[in-house]
């Protein structure tokens, strides 16, 4: 399906079951299932919404819940097939359109589904139309806080951003700010490359203490291979640390070399801001080299654009 063909005529969310306890088989068999057992299917499909009302009293229902009953099933029954189906299951939001009406479910067992309406090929998907998983962690609170819905089927606040997540598209706003983001690391970047010896040694100094890392040697000690030695409270963890305004692939590789046959530290991490041609470091998760953009972007993180701003006065 194109972004083009992508026009929902409504957008409904709905919850599979308690706690959506019907979601794992709902969606390996390609149904959108609803229960109300109550509700007398034949009421439900000839629209005798009156009748389905008392019934829902005579289930024991507030006056105000039985109307909230009627509505969501008069949703399920009557909304065409270009309805939007959405639920949130195992971490991701899942999506598909109804196809044909909804089918009683005879004998159904307590506490399991009653009725159904079969979902349009390819079924259940929770992935953007791009491919991208639409991964629960990864979407705004206005649309995940939905499914807090103590119903089991709603309007969905925010339909604009949820089509856009299945669209593919990011938020105009997004462009804006990542553009914003992008200049800062640029500007970062190019006054990290101002700073003199002693401001960088300061400035990764800054990062390490506002990651939670504590020195354990005094900042331009004289030491012959390590210009700062730290340890994380948190992980017990030890780090070497070499910091160069300029430096090659040689001397890194020495300093790697003699990390190595230390031994006594965790993690090391070489830092510099204008090293003559391209470095690498073997790609091992104990192993950091923050030059160029990088470093840029951590010292944004960390909240040290300003600071580096003040160096430029």
């Amino acid at each position: 399906m194109s972004n083009e063909a992508f026009k929902p005529g409504a957008v409904r969310y709905i919850k599979l079951g308690e706690g959506g306890s019907w979601a794992a088989a709902a969606i390996r068999d390609g149904i959108i299932p609803l229960g109300f057992a109550f509700a007398d299917h034949e009421l439900c499909e000839s629209g005798q919404w009156e009748a389905v009302r008392a019934q829902s009293r005579a289930f024991g229902r507030s006056p105000q819940t039985a109307t909230q009953d009627v509505r969501e099933l008069r949703d399920f029954y009557e909304l065409p097939e270009d309805t939007l189906f959405v639920t949130i299951a195992d971490g991701h939001l899942y999506w598909t359109f109804p196809e044909g009406p909804a089918v009683a479910i005879e004998a159904a067992l307590p506490g399991q589904p009653s009725r159904y309406r079969r979902a349009a090929a390819p079924g259940w998907r929770r992935t953007s139309l791009a491919g991208a998983q639409l991964s629960v962690a990864g979407l705004s609170s206005a649309l995940t806080r939905t499914a807090g819905y103590r119903g089991t089927i709603c309007a969905v606040a925010r339909q604009d951003y949820l089509l856009r997540r299945i669209r593919g598209e990011n938020d105009p706003l997004h462009a804006e700010a990542a553009a914003l983001q992008a200049s800062m690391q640029r500007l970062a970047l190019a006054m990290i490359r101002q700073l003199d010896w002693r401001e960088f040694e300061t400035l990764i100094d800054l990062i390490f203490m506002r990651g939670g890392w504590r020195r354990t040697s005094l900042l331009g000690e004289n030491m012959p291979d390590i210009d700062l030695a730290l340890d994380q409270p948190l992980t017990g963890e030890r780090a070497w640390v070499q910091i160069k305004t300029k430096t090659n692939q040689a001397e890194l590789d020495g300093y790697l070399d003699r990390f190595r046959r230390d031994g006594s530290y965790d993690r090391f991490f070489f830092a510099c801001h204008n090293p003559a041609g391209s470095l690498a470091i073997e790609a091992e998760p104990h192993l950091h080299l923050w030059t160029g953009e990088t470093l840029a972007a951590i010292a944004i993180e960390v909240g040290l654009f300003g600071w580096l701003t003040d160096r430029t006065r």
